[in-house]
């Protein structure tokens, strides 16, 4: 049903309201027609008591004029319509008011001392008529007591014509209720439509009005608030990222351009030609490896880059790790070092992720430490997890810093980053990898007395 919410909810206001209001006036009416021939029931009963007494109270002359004038003399009195008869031991009427006198329906039969009802009809007016066998002595009565049942169909007939008035009114006021309520209900959504249309790539800063109410639509709103805060905080970086992409692949693009245009102005030497060429093949080597670091970070990004799980003991690439460290650090005579457990460490990872991940960090310590400093990778384990630890001799990340280290193309001295290459894509993708394996990754640093990277991976029983 493509309707709207405030449509779809006076429609159900609607409906529910029809149904209950249906169900309402039948159940008056049923306890309306109950609570009437429970009335008509007990005035019949009632006469016919006063009947009873005054028949007992003539005993002795069930047959004489006493009792016929004594009966005629109390239907004299019942103004309201109530009518009786009764007949004595040989079956023969003592007294009728004048309507039992004409033709009407048989009544059923009365049980001996029993009280029963029946509805006829008498001179063409509906009549309640309660009949018992009254036992006067020795002899045997039968007493009938009719009241008119007419004022009280009258009062029910007129309750039901109320209800047919009043029934489709009230559904009707309280649909166009339902509608103005629903109107008001969702006045808050509709300004939560509005101003979440004016918010575009030029003002994710803007936020949705909190309604005051702590209900489901302040809920609602907090939450699409919080959404806008990552989406503004995803832009961002998507920007910047941009930004810095463009900006490191500028560069290596302008010195091949630069390399080719000078060397081609005017004959060379061989030897200058093969520095030229030097230059542009190790800055394509670069750029290469910085085109492969946004490749693997936008696949990951896409959930594209797959691995390959399965048992791993990090020992053994520790020790590889330490001895691609050590050749790295040949040039500044670092002393490059590696403390494991003596038994095999098993983890659930994929081996070539966990050697690039390691490599990352120890070619961060490398480059980061000074000739003749000193580079350490450790491994321990605990019940669940193994942690890697690689520390080096440096001059230290800055407090301030450490939280911002692993974004994507984040350096902590852009000058000193000149010096030692890279793009600041490496410990964004050692912390890709470290999730990718259900663990963590994280920094601390004093200045002037290096950093260490710690990285946690849960272990596993060896299958």
């Amino acid at each position: 049903m493509n309707l709207p919410i405030r449509a779809r909810l006076t429609t159900l206001y609607f409906a529910v309201l029809a149904v209950s209001f249906v169900a309402f006036f039948w159940l008056s009416d049923l306890g309306f027609r109950r609570s009437i021939e429970a009335t008509v029931d007990n005035a019949s009963r009632t006469n016919l008591e006063t009947i009873r007494r005054l028949v007992l109270a003539n005993s002795s002359v069930l047959e004489g004029d006493k009792l016929q004038t004594e009966l005629s003399q109390l239907a004299g009195l019942w103004a309201n319509g109530a009518l009786f008869e009764v007949a004595g031991p040989d079956g023969k009427w003592i007294f009728r008011s004048q309507p039992f006198q004409r033709i009407y329906p048989a009544l059923p039969e009365v049980r001996s001392g029993g009280l029963s009802f029946a509805t006829v009809n008498l001179d063409s007016s509906q009549y309640r008529i309660a009949l018992q066998r009254v036992a006067v002595g020795n002899e045997v009565c039968e007493i009938h007591a009719a009241v008119p049942t007419e004022p009280f169909d009258q009062a029910l007939d007129h309750f039901r014509l109320i209800e047919q008035e009043i029934l489709p009114l009230l559904v009707l006021l309280a649909s166009l209720l339902g509608y103005w309520l629903s109107g008001r209900a969702l006045a808050p959504v509709n300004r939560i439509i509005e101003t979440a249309d004016l918010i575009g790539a030029q003002n994710l800063s803007s936020r949705l009005e909190v309604p005051k109410a702590r209900d489901e639509l302040r809920r609602l709103t907090e939450t699409l608030n919080a959404m806008l805060g990552r989406i503004e905080a995803s832009f961002k970086s998507i920007t910047r990222f941009t930004a810095d992409a463009s900006h490191d692949l500028r560069t290596p693009v302008a010195v091949i351009r630069a390399s080719a245009e000078i060397t081609l102005r005017k004959p060379r030497t061989q030897e200058e030609y093969r520095r030229a060429l030097s230059t542009i093949l190790e800055t394509s080597v670069d750029t290469s490896e910085l085109l492969e670091n946004l490749l693997m970070l936008a696949r990951a990004d896409a959930g594209a880059a797959g691995m390959e799980m399965r048992p791993v003991d990090l020992s053994a690439h520790v020790q590889k790790a330490r001895e691609r460290g050590a050749m790295l650090g040949l040039e500044k005579a670092l002393d490059v070092t590696a403390n494991t457990p003596p038994e095999p460490v098993w983890v659930k990872a994929d081996a070539i992720a966990v050697d690039r991940l390691l490599l990352i960090l120890l070619d961060n310590a490398v480059k980061y430490s000074p000739a003749g400093g000193r580079c350490e990778i450790a491994l321990s384990r605990s019940e669940e997890h193994a942690e890697i630890t690689v520390r080096d001799s440096g001059a230290g990340i800055p407090e301030t810093e450490l939280n911002n280290i692993f974004d994507r193309f984040y350096r902590v001295d852009r000058t000193r980053s000149k010096n030692t290459g890279g793009a600041g894509l490496g410990l964004a993708i050692a912390r890709w990898i470290a999730e990718m394996h259900g663990g963590t990754i994280a920094a601390e640093s004093t200045m002037g007395a290096g950093s260490a990277f710690h990285v946690q991976i849960p272990v596993q029983a060896k299958s």
